[in-house]
């Protein structure tokens, strides 16, 4: 990408003009191309022809060549928890799969001798005494059994605890489990801790997280993981990021590390959904914790220019989670074992009524046909009980659905925001285990809502995939797997609809389409520069187009100068 300036000459710029290349405004039904793209004060002023782009920029404009690449709005990644990236960035990684890091490839292992002699090797070598030391990325499909003793006999007395590659569960030794200070009778009444193995899982790890705060919080390596997912996030064109769930332990010290990395100033802004399931249980009470939900969208205290918590906005969570196979399933699984409930069902239509009556955006995750279909269930109920127009309850995740759900979802105005990253990571091992073929074949069948104009954003859930919107938009269109196999090929999607999942429909998941996610006049100049236009590449080399740039707040920021 050639360019005129120098970012420096940029800022100081009346106006900056984006041509000579595909202006993909992501604005329509169908694709719209234009020339150009002008930008002043951080905002969109015109897009159409040239020749009328410079007349709206004035004569002192600055003129940004694109060189024939791609410019459209900046990617908008609407359900990321950067406590989740923090922790597991500035700790160790071991998963089935490699993970790209801008240090370096962490490459994945399988099989439970490999996955032991690697978290072995890895605690002798980084692990520090009396300091809680974490791994991430256990999965027993792939790596075997886990147990307290296993970490015993490998760790001693260091204090370990790995967490699950679903980060709903941890596995602590003795060590760790004498260093949180904790007891088996702090935990009797807790269905989901198995306290011989040192095993806490969806409710489990929820009332575990408080208590092992401290340690995963750790101010000076937290921050280095903030500071990692940002790099993250540039390089893959990312402008715009929402965490549908916060806190995850500690909402004083939580918010606090992020806003220190937001000082920054990273090119992307951060959009918070306060947790009602969490907040449940810190506040004391659901009314108590709605009552503080109020506060924070018009609280100084928690907002600044780049995060902000959106109004009237609150997630919770349905069942258990799809990388553990613990989510719930009408038919149940092959092994016969059973899914969970991360939220007790009273409880949880307590919670979604709550916020239903008080006019509420309400995010759920849920991720088994039993799940979605009970939270449909309540939604039906509430919508004939107390009718809400243009209500955009949103599921988040979906892992398994089928048409008939996907049809209760068009009938009452729910929308999805899902990870289609699970049928490439899971889909051949679900197969084998758990679901058998039909159903793993069937992960994330987004046809089914594109079929139904259900509006569809599309969602790393990091780590739970990598922060990579056009791998998302890959894996939707060609519904091919880890290990190639090609699952279900009715249930593509077009490449235009898989970027709108990742541009407008992502803004429209966070109420933020007025603002955001199409190349619009008055909307903010947050565009994403891509070495290639997506929509005219080969579909199966979708997430290998370069991005080169994104523009943040009228901003420049360079991936490379080649």
């Amino acid at each position: 990408m050639a360019v005129t300036l120098n970012v420096k000459e940029q800022d100081l710029a009346a106006a900056s003009v984006y041509h000579n290349g595909d202006v993909l405004t992501m604005a329509g039904e169908k694709p719209v191309v234009a020339a150009a793209v002008v930008e002043k004060n951080g905002s969109i002023v015109f897009i159409g022809e040239l020749d009328e782009a410079k007349k709206h920029a004035g004569s002192d404009a600055a003129y940004v060549d694109l060189a024939g690449a791609t410019l459209m709005p900046g990617f908008i990644e609407p359900h990321l928890h950067p406590s989740l990236a923090a922790v597991m960035l500035q700790n160790e990684i071991i998963a089935p799969y490699d993970w790209k890091l801008p240090s370096g490839v962490k490459r994945g292992v399988t099989g439970q001798e490999g996955f032991r002699n690697r978290i072995t090797e890895s605690i002798a070598e980084n692990a520090q005494p009396d300091e809680m030391y974490f791994i991430w990325g256990f999965h027993q499909l792939w790596h075997g059994s886990l147990s307290r003793e296993v970490l015993n006999q490998i760790a001693g007395d260091q204090p370990v605890g790995v967490i699950h590659r679903s980060f709903h569960e941890i596995y602590l030794n003795d060590a760790a489990i004498g260093q949180l200070g904790i007891i088996e009778e702090d935990f009797a009444a807790n269905p989901q801790v198995n306290w011989e193995k040192g095993h806490f899982y969806e409710g489990g790890w929820l009332a575990l997280v408080p208590t092992m705060a401290p340690a995963m919080l750790q101010p000076e390596k937290y921050l280095q993981g903030l500071a990692v997912m940002s790099q993250i996030l540039q390089k893959n064109g990312i402008t715009t990021i929402a965490e549908p769930g916060f806190p995850s332990s500690n909402f004083e010290l939580e918010f606090a590390l992020l806003k220190s990395e937001m000082e920054n100033e990273p090119p992307y802004d951060v959009y918070l959904i306060p947790s009602g399931t969490q907040l449940y249980a810190m506040k004391g009470g659901n009314k108590e914790a709605m009552a503080f939900i109020e506060g924070l969208a018009i609280s100084d205290d928690f907002r600044t220019k780049n995060i902000q918590f959106l109004p009237k906005q609150v997630k919770l969570f349905a069942d258990g989670a799809i990388y553990s196979q613990l989510m719930q399933m009408v038919d149940g699984y092959t092994d016969g074992h059973e899914g969970e409930w991360m939220t007790p069902l009273p409880l949880f239509a307590e919670q979604v009524k709550m916020y239903w009556d008080n006019g509420y955006k309400i995010h759920v995750h849920a991720n088994g046909d039993l799940g979605q279909q009970m939270v449909i269930h309540n939604v039906s109920r509430l919508q004939k009980d107390n009718p809400r127009a243009d209500h955009r309850f949103t599921l988040h995740h979906m892992g398994y659905f089928t048409a008939a759900m996907a049809d209760q979802m068009a009938a009452i105005g729910m929308e999805a925001s899902v990870n289609p990253y699970y049928l490439w990571a899971l889909a051949d091992k679900y197969a084998e285990h758990g679901l058998g073929n039909k159903r793993a074949e069937n992960l994330v069948a987004l046809k089914l809502l594109v079929e139904r104009e259900i509006p569809l954003s599309f969602h790393s859930d990091f780590s739970m995939a990598p922060v990579e919107p056009l791998t998302l938009a890959w894996t939707a269109v060609n519904r091919t797997t880890s290990q190639g196999t090609k699952m279900s090929q009715d249930q593509r999607i077009s490449v235009y609809d898989a970027l709108r999942a990742i541009t407008i429909d992502a803004a429209r998941a966070l109420n933020l389409e007025a603002e955001i996610g199409s190349l619009e006049t008055g909307k903010v100049a947050n565009f994403t520069i891509l070495a290639e236009n997506p929509l005219n590449v080969d579909p199966m080399r979708l997430k290998d187009v370069e991005v080169k740039a994104v523009v943040h707040r009228g901003a420049l920021h360079y991936n490379s100068r080649r």
